[in-house]
């Protein structure tokens, strides 16, 4: 096909599409409650210890295995319903799965047993298959997706400054770029600390932290954290428990059911 500037140029907003959105955080801290918060949500739990919040009565498809996850997308991709918002629970769970299929193309006992990380490697090939069932999700049938991970503390070798940690989300580092590369929205949730001094005499001060329950999202990177969206949206936001949703979508384009 040939490419001409006079008929191939089109306008577009990036506010068209739904947002793929990417929710880690401390323990416990209402992550799988503020996915629910999202418009007609279904959640896909990945492994078999995720559940929904307490006291949420949530539609769910339960995947355990990789063809079962695909099965799902394709399944929301290609069927009619009304699900505004695909709720992937956890990422944890993902990458296990994706790792035993890995295994199993390759005959593999573990995801180490080839060495070197050729591993990790190919499940990154699966984990890109994956992120092009999601953007299908989004171009065909106009669906927010939305990402829930746990948070792990990872040591960061920076060229400009001295190695540091930060929070970033629970994967392997191959799996953590595709994930962070290719979410709209990554969003830390965390709770504010402050670290208080104290005299304990001879000369000698203790050090500790306090804060209260307070509920922040962060949604630009800073050096602890991995964080970010391309939504103009603040660096930090405050958040309560049915309303974390209603803070983001001041921000985010409406649901097409309700675009209309």
């Amino acid at each position: 096909m040939a490419i001409s500037l006079k008929g191939s140029v089109k306008k577009k907003s990036a506010a068209e599409d739904q947002p793929i959105i990417t929710i880690y955080g401390v323990p416990k801290i209402g992550k799988s409650s503020l996915a629910a918060e999202f418009p007609r949500p279904v959640f896909i739990q990945t492994a078999a210890g995720e559940s929904v919040p307490a006291g949420i009565v949530a539609d769910t498809i339960e995947v355990r295995s990789y063809n079962d996850l695909c099965e799902a997308i394709g399944a929301l991709v290609n069927e009619e319903h009304n699900y505004a918002t695909a709720i992937f629970d956890s990422t944890t769970g993902l990458e296990n799965l994706i790792r035993a299929e890995a295994c199993a193309r390759n005959g593999w006992k573990t995801i180490e047993e080839p060495g070197y990380g050729k591993g990790y490697k190919i499940a990154a090939t699966i984990f890109l298959e994956y992120i092009d069932g999601i953007m299908t999700l989004r171009s065909h049938r106009q669906m927010a997706v939305v990402q829930l991970g746990h948070c792990d503390i990872s040591r960061f070798e920076s060229p400009t400054t001295d190695p540091y940690s930060r929070y970033r989300v629970n994967l392997h580092k191959d799996a953590a770029d595709i994930i962070e590369a290719n979410s709209d929205v990554i969003a830390f949730l965390n709770f504010k600390a402050s670290i208080k001094k104290v005299d304990a005499g001879f000369n000698k001060q203790l050090t500790h932290a306090e804060g209260g329950g307070t509920r922040w999202m962060f949604l630009e990177e800073r050096p602890g954290f991995i964080a970010g969206n391309r939504f103009s949206m603040p660096a930090e936001m405050q958040f309560k428990k049915g309303e974390g949703y209603a803070a983001l979508a001041k921000y985010l384009p409406a649901p097409l059911a309700e675009a209309a």
